[in-house]
This record gives structure tokens, sequence and C-alpha cells, in this order.
């Protein structure tokens, strides 16, 4: 029996929670998530998420890499392949649904960058680099709402693909 939209939003939530929570880097937990929501496998591009997170290398400087992610995610689906990368007009379509992607990160979180939301919810940031920060994680409580952003970027982003599966669907149709 085929999964309901709102059942694959809600498994996508609940599989980067529990990624994140158990496994770590943002950018993969999200990837997967998004990529197990929706029964699409693909190891090369999991790998290839992997110094994605934590703004980049573990440095919190970068973007956020959950939103990373998932807008690597949009673009395996939706981007532009190697034998049109002459042809510009073919990567509109993976460019405007991860605008999409990142107004509504923006309006919720208020920022991109990693440390940024960090601070914003913990008052602080972390070092990740820093053997003795890393020791302390779990009980700052980072790893709650890393798991959070992840499952809400999962769920934003499969929402997302989810729109345009529809909309190409009634494209077909008409």
């Amino acid at each position: 029996m085929a999964k309901s939209r709102e059942e694959i939003q809600n498994l996508a939530f609940d599989l980067g929670k529990k990624y994140e929570r158990e496994n770590g880097n943002c950018s993969q937990c999200t990837l997967a998530a998004i990529f197990d929501a929706l029964d699409i496998k693909n190891d090369d591009i999991f790998r290839a998420a992997t110094g994605l997170s934590d703004g980049i290398g573990l440095t919190g400087n970068g973007d956020c890499g959950a939103l990373s992610a998932a807008a690597v995610a949009i673009s395996y689906l939706y981007g532009r392949k190697k034998e049109d990368f002459t042809n510009q007009r073919k990567m509109i379509k993976s460019c405007l649904l991860s605008k999409k992607l990142h107004d509504q990160f923006l309006e919720k979180y208020g920022t991109l960058r990693c440390k940024d939301l960090l601070f914003k919810r913990m008052g602080r940031t972390f070092d990740l680099w820093n053997p003795e920060e890393v020791a302390h994680i779990e009980e700052t409580g980072m790893r709650n709402y890393t798991s959070e952003v992840v499952a809400d970027v999962a769920r934003m982003a499969v929402s997302i693909i989810l729109d345009e599966r529809e909309r190409e669907a009634a494209q077909k149709k008409a």
C-alpha cells in the first residue's frame, strides 16, 4: 500500500531526528532521511554530503549542513545533468525549488549560518574540533536541537519534492 503524503513527510521528520540523535553528521542524516522517506538509494550522493556537516567541515562557519544536504537532494532529483551542462536553463527548476527551501528555512530560523543557529537557540557555539567540547555535547543538549533542525529540514524538502511531483503529474494529465 502506498504511503500518503503526510506519512512520507512524517517519516522524513522521524528518520531525520532518529538519524541525527544516533549517528550525527547533520548533512548525511538529512539526506538519509529524505532519501529513505522517498525510497531513493544512492550511496555516492550520501557519501558526498559528509563534508557539509556543521557548516562545512565541522567549522560552523557555513550554511547549515542540513539545509545544504536538502538542496543536494532536490538537485539530485531536479538538477541539470552533465549532458545539459551548456544549457543554463536546465538548472532553473532545481534552483527554484532550492530557493523555496532556503526561503522557508530563513523564515523559520532567521539565519542560514550554522554557528548563528546554535547561538540563537543555545546561547553558545561549539568547536567540534575541540575534544573537550565534543566530550560534553550530550550534556549541552546540542544533539537534541540539531536533531530537531535535521528533522524539520528533511520534512521541508520532502514537502517541496512531493509538491513538484504532484505538479508534474498534473501537467502530464493536462
